[in-house]
């Protein structure tokens, strides 16, 4: 199954309609988003997409980091025609072993319902926080 897709960090393979059509229509998160805030987003992040074999967009993902101590996760998002196939656990082992997250000492995300998949690799809910979560590799002394 994940051999018939391909995850990518190239931009100019971005289909920014199914992303921000996304964004604005099914996610609970980004609602009221503009088309310039959609655009600014992928301009200062780390995309990734997923992709059909036959090129067809049907994943997003972005992450904001200073490739040094730490990451934030956002946008993560599967084509509902896609989801419950495992692609969701195939991208998120992408992101997570990219050469640029990889080594961050500290990676956060926030979600709204899904805690037990995201603590599948290591990410724990912050403090009292019914939303963040994150993974922390570093060593506070």
């Amino acid at each position: 199954m994940k051999q018939d897709f391909q995850i990518s960090t190239d931009k100019s393979l971005l289909d920014f309609d199914f992303i921000h059509d996304y964004m604005t229509k099914t996610s609970y998160w980004g609602k009221g988003r503009t088309i310039q805030q959609t655009k600014g987003t992928i301009e200062n992040s780390i995309c990734f997409g997923m992709y059909t074999k036959a090129q067809k967009q049907i994943g997003f993902a972005r992450v904001v980091t200073d490739t040094v101590f730490f990451g934030n996760i956002m946008d993560v998002i599967i084509d509902p025609h896609f989801q419950s196939k495992g692609l969701g656990k195939f991208f998120m082992e992408f992101i997570l072993n990219h050469d640029r997250i990889k080594e961050l000492q500290t990676i956060t995300l926030k979600t709204k319902n899904a805690h037990a998949f995201y603590e599948k690799y290591g990410f724990q809910k912050v403090g009292d926080s019914l939303l963040y979560m994150a993974r922390d590799k570093q060593k506070l002394m």
